[in-house]
């Protein structure tokens, strides 16, 4: 009999429909089943080895919440016979319902329930805490995990020694994942913790990479690629990693007719083996980036979401360096301005912040016209040395890129929306930073708001150097370098109007009508949420 490996995941879900992603044992016909009679049936996919389903449920009723169960072949494998959680439910939200997004990124794998936590309570687990004991209490709608779901360069010593039992550590890439089966491992170390496991099965999600989900600082320069390019076991990862994304993160993110579309998932789905279609896409992501999209779309009622690649987009030579190539760029635009007054609220999910603390956001412009050479080639060579080791390779270190979603932002804010919320996470800390323009502005508030980490750990040396970087020596120490680097202001200002907030943390905002309201919780020693901030971002009267 075929069994669950790993799910079930909720992933899309419209209020109609919904999909429901599942790992298992063997080829099988995977089976949702609904309490209210909807449901849906999927057979697997194979990729290097392993055996994969999504299945799409339709005929579910906008504010209805039917409990569900799995079926492989017909047997009954979730909910497991012995689980201390409540029912699986796919709740489908009503266009009346408010809009709950809670949101975070940086996720360390918990340990097992009797091991020592080096880094605090998971804010995942804690969430899935309070959600198992009040199961008609608020929930969020959807939760966004914005990049570092796995990380393939920083494993854990249980991990470490899976890794040891297959190979020499002692040669490259040594304790970090190097093929596609150990990325496998590393998404079942953390998603079959029992809490976050239940919580996937119960609460829809959008993710997005980062670098941690491949690599540390993955495209910060061409010249950061070409060394990693020279090692002999780089591609493998590459390719790997981008595979087990596809796979394990990005299906989850489209609705059922982008999977319909999709002529690679049709085309894994129609062999017997979808590896070679998969590692082809790779490949091709690798060499052409800009024939394949990461970024996507998804409407919450009059909430929009648009999700943006801010790692594999990219355009690394220096004369033409940016954050999104030109056809992501314009697919951007074209996401964030179509039906322009058709929503009230415009979040725009990126794994890397855009407003940053001013100083690192100073540095970073500063660097970007070194390594151009703005100072000559001594100080380009210094400034790429600066870039690779400080880790500046954010939207401020793309100056024209951080400009271009400046003014597109701007636009999109002029269009009637209340608000335009930037949503990120990487630093290791949270804060809220409002937007304003120097000659005007849009009439929506535009502000970054920025959530990390879930789980990870924070020094005190980050700590210390972000409440600095906000300060106002912070700011003139900035100015000093940027106008060393000869650069020219930013088109937009900022200010910091909460935080920085420390600790392993999830922000959540909740949308009605035309207000928003933002909820910053910590994960607790005990295990619970505590609230650090509540505020009005908007009150609905613009």
């Amino acid at each position: 009999m075929a069994e669950l490996r790993l799910g079930p995941l909720l992933r899309y879900n419209d209020g109609a429909s919904a999909t429901v992603w599942v790992e298992t044992s063997r080829p099988c016909a995977a089976e949702v089943r609904c309490s209210d009679g909807s449901g849906g049936i999927a057979h697997t996919f194979q990729v290097a080895g392993h055996h994969y389903a999504l299945v799409t449920v339709s005929g579910l009723r906008p504010g209805s919440a039917p409990s569900y169960e799995v079926f492989l072949d017909g047997g009954a494998v979730w909910p497991p016979p012995d689980s201390r959680f409540p029912p699986s439910v796919i709740r489908s939200r009503s266009d009346a319902d408010d809009v709950r997004v809670a949101f975070g990124s940086c996720r360390w794998a918990a340990p097992p329930a009797d091991g020592k936590d080096p880094v605090g309570a998971d804010a995942l687990d804690a969430l899935a805490t309070r959600l198992a004991a009040a199961p008609e209490a608020e929930r969020p709608d959807v939760l966004l995990l914005l990049g570092d779901q796995v990380y393939a360069d920083e494993t854990s010593e249980p991990t470490r020694r899976w890794l040891a039992a297959r190979r020499d550590l002692a040669e490259p890439p040594g304790g970090q994942v190097a093929d596609y089966e150990e990325y496998c491992h590393l998404y079942y170390e953390s998603w079959l913790d029992p809490e976050v496991r239940w919580l996937l099965s119960t609460v829809p999600t959008c993710m997005v990479f980062d670098d941690h989900d491949l690599i540390d600082d993955w495209n910060t320069s061409a010249a950061w690629l070409a060394g990693v390019r020279a090692t002999g076991w780089w591609q493998e990862r590459l390719l790997s990693g981008l595979m087990s994304y596809w796979v394990y993160q990005h299906l989850g993110n489209l609705s059922p007719g982008e999977l319909a579309a999709d002529p690679v998932y049709a085309e894994v789905c129609a062999t017997p083996d979808g590896t070679a279609a998969l590692r082809a896409l790779a490949a091709r992501a690798d060499t052409d980036p800009a024939s394949v999209r990461w970024s996507y779309r998804r409407d919450f009622g009059r909430v929009r979401l648009v999700m943006v690649d801010s790692r594999a987009a990219r355009v690394l030579r220096e004369d033409r360096r940016a954050m999104l190539d030109p056809a992501e760029r314009d697919w951007v635009r074209e996401q964030l301005l179509a039906g322009a007054g058709s929503y009230d609220h415009l979040l725009v999910g990126t794994s890397l912040p855009w407003l940053l603390p001013h100083l690192v956001d100073d540095a970073e412009r500063w660097d970007a016209a070194l390594c151009a050479g703005e100072r000559g080639g001594r100080w380009a060579a210094f400034g790429e040395r600066v870039r690779q080791g400080a880790d500046l390779e954010h939207w401020a270190a793309f100056p024209d890129s951080f400009a271009d979603l400046a003014a597109l932002l701007a636009e999109a804010g002029s269009a009637g929306p209340a608000s335009v919320c930037v949503l990120s996470g990487d630093v290791h800390h949270g804060y809220l930073a409002e937007a304003s323009w120097p000659a005007g502005g849009p009439g929506a508030k535009v502000v970054q708001l920025t959530c990390s980490p879930v789980h990870n750990s924070v020094p005190l040396s980050i700590r210390l150097g972000f409440r600095f970087g906000w300060s106002a020596p912070a700011r003139l120490l900035g100015r000093l370098l940027a106008r060393h680097g000869r650069c020219p202001a930013p088109p937009v200002k900022w200010r910091k109007r909460g935080g920085p907030w420390f600790g392993n943390q999830l922000m959540t905002l909740t949308l009605r009508g035309r207000s928003a309201r933002l909820r910053l919780e910590r994960a607790a020693a005990d295990g619970t949420l505590s609230t650090l901030d509540e505020r009005e971002l908007t009150s609905g009267q613009n």
